[in-house]
């Protein structure tokens, strides 16, 4: 499991990694479904009134001084990780279990990295109730610990179950803890990649500002039905909002987010539905030493779909050195996600971990969001432990004060394939040094191989006169580049000898093409000054 912890030094979010991971399957789902918003068949009452209350609430919240949520007892925030686990829900006592219903609620406990309770309440046909806190719901393997918990702590968040694996067992699929944070997984997915309901400043000198989930409605579906829906009161020091959450598990786990927020001031950096992930090193980077694992990441990139250009766009992740901070420029964004490709055993070697299995998240914007940005944040790590990887749109667009910005997409968990992507994609990309055997013997260069496989490119025989487009920027001077087929892996592998200005990130786009046919998403990469690489001394 991920808990996260806000970085002192550079006002970012940091996951930390526990030892725990686990792995769902499903009955089969549709992949190219889409999510219903209507609730006439699966909850017991219409939600469109009880969405309009909540955004009323966020609107007077908004409007008055930001209160901070009252906080659990200093112990609980001090105690151990092994203790915090040790405080563990009690599964018979899920809510639902006793009328059959496939969804049912299992409850987090606040403590250690969860400092403040959020209150929890239920939607049915009676009406609107809370859920009150009750230590009978846990299992205390420390006794004196037990006693010392106060009888009205509260909960720190949610766990959703439904049975993906068989009608006989309830699995975890989403959760909802720690500021805004909720992470999900689809079938035959471990762990991994987390989503957040908004992101304020990230990256900024200034400092990241961590709205927090307060509150949430929990609507009663019915015992066999296939999606649910819930509500979410968000409040920090710049802004609240009012979330709606339509889930539906399955094959892949998809999330229809509508979310309404209120400035309570001007926000310097709005991120909107922002990713967080980890990546420690890969293929392209150097292995640390005494590492044994090949790699070890969540997420091994970004990809985006812009509307105005249609577009495919490839940047794989990077440990870097310093903090980077890369915008792309997008017109109606169709998507966008921080992705696993790599998804065999071998390329891993971690039986515990299961970085194989780690869900991609895809994003698909509900309407038009204009001009803005994609943002990719990435912060450098020592470890596995740290989520050191965000990713966000960010519009152009400033709102006003007291003008609410309503946000809508679809938020997807599972394999690399729900991008629904149809062009060729890269599936590797290794960096080495270009002033060696197999380099280049050009000093100061760089030699990358990237392979191309799907879409077009699968029905090319290896002797088709598939060429690249290249391109260099920041001062990168392009040396050489040829395209030949990879007959073991079945791809396209395009060779490029490239040298950076000096002092200066070398950076390089790259697609497939037969004639003026692309064949292929566009890979894009940037490498600092200061890598590993070629060391180079400070």
């Amino acid at each position: 499991m991920h808990h996260w912890l806000q970085n002192a030094a550079t006002g970012i979010i940091l996951g930390v990694i526990c030892a725990q991971s686990y792995t769902s399957s499903a009955y089969a789902v549709d992949a190219q479904a889409t999510i219903s918003t209507s609730n006439a068949s699966t909850n017991t009452l219409p939600s469109k009134n009880q969405f309009s209350k909540i955004v009323e609430k966020a609107r007077a919240l908004a409007v008055a001084p930001y209160k901070p949520p009252e906080e659990i007892p200093n112990f609980l925030k001090n105690i151990s990780y092994d203790e915090f686990e040790n405080i563990r829900f009690v599964p018979e006592k899920s809510f639902w279990r006793d009328s059959k219903s496939a969804f049912q609620i299992m409850m987090m406990s606040a403590g250690l990295f969860y400092r403040h309770p959020v209150t929890i309440n239920v939607i049915d046909g009676a009406g609107t109730h809370r859920i009150e806190y009750s230590k009978s719901y846990f299992a205390f393997t420390d006794p004196e610990l037990e006693k010392r918990v106060p009888p009205d702590m509260g909960f720190a968040g949610i766990k959703l179950t439904y049975p993906i694996i068989s009608p006989l067992v309830q699995d975890q699929f989403l959760v909802f803890a720690g500021a805004s944070y909720f992470r999900g997984v689809g079938r035959n997915n471990a762990w991994g990649i987390s989503a957040r309901g908004i992101a304020i400043n990230t990256g900024l000198p200034i400092g990241e500002e961590f709205p927090s989930f307060t509150e949430f409605w929990l609507v009663r579906p019915k015992p066999d039905a296939t999606e649910m829906t819930f509500y979410a009161l968000l409040d920090g020091k710049s802004l609240s909002g009012a979330y709606q959450f339509v889930v539906s598990p399955g094959q892949n786990t998809r999330v229809q987010v509508n979310a309404v927020l209120f400035q309570r001031k001007n926000i310097d950096l709005l991120g909107i539905a922002p990713l967080t992930s980890m990546f420690y090193y890969g293929a392209n980077t150097a292995r640390p030493t005494g590492e044994w694992r090949p790699e070890v990441h969540d997420s091994d990139g970004l990809l985006l779909l812009d509307g105005a250009t249609q577009e495919w766009l490839w940047r794989p992740l990077i440990n870097p050195k310093q903090l980077e901070m890369d915008y792309f420029k997008t017109t109606n964004i169709k998507g966008f996600g921080l992705l696993q490709r790599n998804h065999h055993f071998e390329q891993y070697q971690d039986l515990g971990a299961q970085y194989e299995k780690r869900p991609s998240t895809w994003v698909k914007p509900i309407g038009d969001w204009g001009q803005g940005h994609v943002a990719l944040i990435q912060l450098p790590t020592d470890g596995e432990t740290n989520d050191n990887m965000v990713a966000f749109f960010t519009p152009d667009q400033k709102y006003p004060l007291g003008e609410p910005i309503k946000i809508n997409y679809n938020l997807e968990f599972g394999d690399e394939h729900i991008t629904n992507q149809t062009t060729g994609r890269v599936i590797n990309t290794m960096v080495g040094d270009g002033n060696r055997i197999g380099g280049g013997y050009q000093p100061g260069a760089y030699r990358f191989i990237i392979d191309f496989a799907g879409g077009a490119l699968d029905k090319k025989l290896p002797k088709a006169m598939v060429e690249a487009n290249v391109s260099a920027g920041n001062g990168t001077t392009l040396i050489e580049q040829f395209v030949e087929y990879n007959k073991p892996r079945q791809a396209w592998r395009l060779s490029i000898l490239a040298k950076p200005a000096p002092d200066k990130a070398l950076e390089l786009r790259a697609f497939l093409r037969d004639g003026n046919d692309t064949l292929s998403e566009t890979w894009t990469y940037r490498l600092p000054s200061r890598n590993d690489i070629v060391p180079r001394s400070q």
